[in-house]
């Protein structure tokens, strides 16, 4: 090749001429590797239990009846509150985040988002979903709303998390709130019916999460949250989820006299297919067997799912209630 000369890049081993990226396409990929950050604190899987709560206890509360648009409203209304608290937690966490490889993925764990930034994110969210609620539902489920997001993000995220094994026990309560807003959306008010949904919940929380927990206990260590799969033996980890999974389907049993038949038989045979799981894992442990908790934790998903959809599906058709049968 003569000095000077550039090559012509049509023979074997010429370098082909590497593509250009344009202006339009760096930016629309910043734009939307951004968007998609922003979404990814909100949580969007963890907000699905929104949607299995929210939606029967305003059915239930409203029996018989089916207000589309009101469900509608709450649910959006109910999403930004839950978004607002999810994005907020992130904010507090993000050192341990960083920690955890379950969580190492998270925005601000890898630096996508500023914290700043998702601090007026999380709290305008809070802001909207709050004055959403009051104007198209009641004041009732706009403070509902800004009572979870403050209990979940300054007591169970700044306190209870890293300081006791009981954190998600207490700390669960502000996922059992979908339920009193639905309620409170229909009718301004609370009553014994919502009550009963929020301690299924409740009951349901330690079950589900320690499962969860028992498979990635290490990465908790690491980040020194005293989950109790951390700081007790496998034996009485399951004995505590076996305990409180039968609180929870005992005190989905309350709730009949107020549902129909359809309710009633399947809380009974979801409930009695959970416990029969919930005994396997304990027996397995204290047999010395190899477990799979994950295997009670995606269950526990389905559970709930199972007897919520019953519970919508209950009060759509709006049959005789079993009290009343009784009675």
């Amino acid at each position: 090749m003569r000095t000077g000369h550039q090559p012509s890049g049509h023979g074997f081993g010429s370098p082909s001429p590497a593509p250009r990226a344009t202006g339009t396409d760096t930016v629309l990929g910043r734009v939307t590797g951004k968007v998609l950050a922003y979404i990814a604190l909100t949580k969007p899987r963890v907000i699905e239990l929104l949607l299995v709560a929210t939606i029967p206890a305003m059915l239930l509360a409203d029996r018989g009846n089916v207000d589309i648009l009101l469900i509608l409203s709450t649910l959006f209304g109910g999403w930004m509150g839950a978004a607002s608290a999810n994005s907020l937690n992130c904010v507090v966490d993000a050192d341990i985040d960083k920690v955890m490889k379950r969580t190492a993925r998270r925005p601000l764990a890898r630096d996508a988002v500023p914290t700043s930034h998702a601090f007026v994110f999380g709290m305008t969210l809070g802001v909207a979903s709050f004055l959403w609620l009051w104007w198209r539902a009641n004041l009732l489920a706009g403070c509902l709303v800004v009572l979870t997001i403050a209990f979940y993000v300054l007591v169970y995220t700044m306190v209870l998390k890293r300081r006791t094994w009981q954190n998600v026990v207490w700390g669960g309560a502000a996922g059992c709130m979908p339920v009193m807003v639905g309620w409170s959306a229909v009718t301004g008010s609370l009553s014994w019916q919502p009550i009963v949904l929020f301690l299924v919940i409740f009951f349901w929380t330690p079950p589900h999460t320690w499962a969860l927990a028992m498979r990635y206990k290490e990465d908790y260590k690491a980040a020194g949250v005293p989950m109790l799969p951390v700081i007790a033996t496998e034996e009485h980890v399951t004995k505590q989820i076996l305990l409180y999974s039968w609180a929870m389907v005992i005190t989905s049993l309350v709730l009949v006299p107020a549902a129909g038949v359809v309710y009633a038989a399947v809380t009974l045979v979801a409930g009695a297919w959970f416990l029969l799981m919930a005994h396997q894992l304990y027996r397995s442990v204290r047999g010395g067997a190899a477990v799979k908790p994950l295997r009670l934790f995606l269950q526990s998903n389905n559970y709930l799912a199972i007897v919520f959809v019953g519970l919508a599906v209950d009060s759509v058709l709006g049959l005789q209630t079993v009290g009343s049968l009784l009675s």
